[in-house]
This record gives C-alpha cells, structure tokens and sequence, in this order.
C-alpha cells in the first residue's frame, strides 16, 4: 500500500499551504526528519485538560523548497501560546514551541536536518 493511499489526505503536500494569521493567531512550522514522513505530529497547549477537547494533528511531509526537499508538519493556525508536540499514537512530549499572533512561528523536532536555522529566504521567527 502506497503512502497516498494510507493517508488521511492524499493530496496533502501537493501545493502551497495556507495559512490563517492574524491578530492573535499565528502558525507554526516545524522542521522535521526525512524518516518521519507519513507520521502525525499532535499538538497541544501546555496547560491542556483532558476535558479540554480534541487535540490538532498533521502529518510529516516533504515540500520542495529552493530546489529541495525538507520534510515539515505545518500547523496553519493557532491561538498564540506554548505548545507540546508528540508523535501519534504513542503521546511522549518531544518538543515544545512557542506561537506568536500574527506570525508563521518555525521550530525543529530532534534530529530534523534543518535544526540550527529556519530555511533560507524564509520570514520564519524562531521558537524554543
């Protein structure tokens, strides 16, 4: 079974992402490694309850930028903010990141490539 085919949206990566900022919304790219890709990435506030609903998920997948592929999970729009991120389904922490409103917020998962700088010619802030 291919990956298109296992994924929730297999078009998902195949054009520009959209991203809805703005006063107090902002977004937030997170480099991550080539291996993962496929994987879903949950994010969720630091101080999420259980009883707060529903957490958000992406799934990991490369984008060709400046000739190459770096592989990402993009969060288009969330409130302002600290966050954990973990691998589905197994739910241990592995990174946490700030959100600025207004901006598109760049972070890098351990051992992602690209974990020193955003990527070049990008307008990304920088996050923990």
């Amino acid at each position: 079974m291919s990956l298109a085919s296992e994924m929730e949206n297999p078009y998902a990566g195949q054009g520009p992402v959209l991203l809805d900022i703005g006063g107090d919304i902002g977004a937030l790219v997170v480099a991550m490694p080539a291996e993962l890709e496929g994987k879903e990435v949950e994010i969720r506030p630091v101080d999420h309850r259980p009883d707060d609903g529903p957490l958000r998920h992406v799934a990991v997948l490369g984008r060709t930028f400046t000739g190459r592929t770096l592989h990402s999970a993009v969060f288009p729009d969330l409130p302002a903010g600290r966050y954990a991120l973990s691998l589905r389904p197994d739910g241990e922490e592995r990174l946490r990141a700030s959100v600025t409103g207004g901006q598109v917020c760049y972070s890098a998962w351990p051992g992602a490539v690209d974990s020193t700088d955003p990527p070049a010619h990008s307008s990304f802030g920088r996050t923990e």
